[in-house]
């Protein structure tokens, strides 16, 4: 030990996503199915900057994965469903949300963007930037009402709490405790990669009933095989965490082509029309 302290002294009050963390989780009985690919993106890279020059919109990979998730979520519509008192039912809307640090990296919050499989990388890039910057402000009226809420939960009522939430918004798809319904949307996005990490198996919240979560890692230069010869390009990991009771191994494979061609060819998700 040298005697270094952390310069950002631990908050011994947890913060509202920890208690539902709590609250929600058990041990991990859960049926998931996961599935990891690493992908040149030097054409999404390209294409990002010449998205920034001409429009002047900060616009990341993480907007981009998301409106390629949004694209791959319409063509598979068996994947977009959940789960309410034991059958399976269809999600018709495609409603993308991302993870954003609202707390200087100790909490995030989403920013649920709808009609995802019909908006522009800038256009999602928008929508995720208004969404964050009312989080930070305090503006985001539903955010604030339920954290105010679940703040005043006493812990010992957390779990049946968000047991009732897990059927109301999650299942059933209605608003509660100042939350609306399907809170985190048909997909969840989160940038690991800011966080360091080169990839990461994201944990399912389960009240919110999210059938595909998908985590962007950071961009490293690796070697690739481009025409018989190693290069090094900058490539990502995408990690994928789905609900095996909705997404099986032939949905999961016809997500990730949907994916990874967006990605190759960023050009689509951005003309007209």
């Amino acid at each position: 030990m040298t005697g270094r302290t952390d310069p950002r002294p631990a908050d011994a009050r947890p913060t509202v996503r920890r208690k539902i963390a709590v609250a929600s989780w058990r041990a991990p009985t859960e049926g998931r199915i996961h599935a990891r690919a690493e992908v040149d993106v030097s054409c999404a890279l390209a294409h990002l900057a010449d998205l920034r020059s001409r429009t002047g919109t900060r616009v990341t990979l993480t907007h981009l994965v998301g409106a390629a998730l949004g694209r791959a979520m319409r063509a598979v519509p068996e994947a977009r469903a959940r789960v309410v008192l034991g059958r399976l039912r269809p999600i018709e809307e495609v409603c993308v949300s991302f993870a954003v640090d609202i707390g200087d990296g100790r909490d995030l919050a989403p920013v649920r963007v709808a009609d995802a499989d019909r908006l522009t990388t800038v256009e999602v890039a928008r929508a995720v930037d208004a969404g964050a910057a009312a989080l930070r402000a305090g503006q985001d009226r539903p955010f604030r009402r339920s954290s105010s809420i679940l703040r005043a939960v006493p812990v010992w009522a957390m779990r049946p709490v968000v047991d009732v939430a897990s059927l109301v918004t999650g299942g059933l798809g209605r608003g509660l405790l100042g939350q609306p319904g399907r809170p985190l949307g048909t997909a969840f996005v989160s940038n690991v990669g800011s966080l360091g990490l080169e990839e990461a198996y994201l944990a399912p919240v389960p009240f919110a009933r999210v059938p595909v979560y998908l985590a962007v890692g950071a961009v490293r230069e690796r070697p690739v095989v481009v025409d018989g010869a190693v290069v090094a390009r900058p490539t990502c990991v995408l990690v994928a965490t789905a609900d095996h009771r909705v997404v099986d191994g032939a949905h999961a494979g016809m997500l990730q082509r949907e994916v990874l061609a967006h990605l190759a060819d960023p050009g689509g998700l951005d003309a007209p029309g």
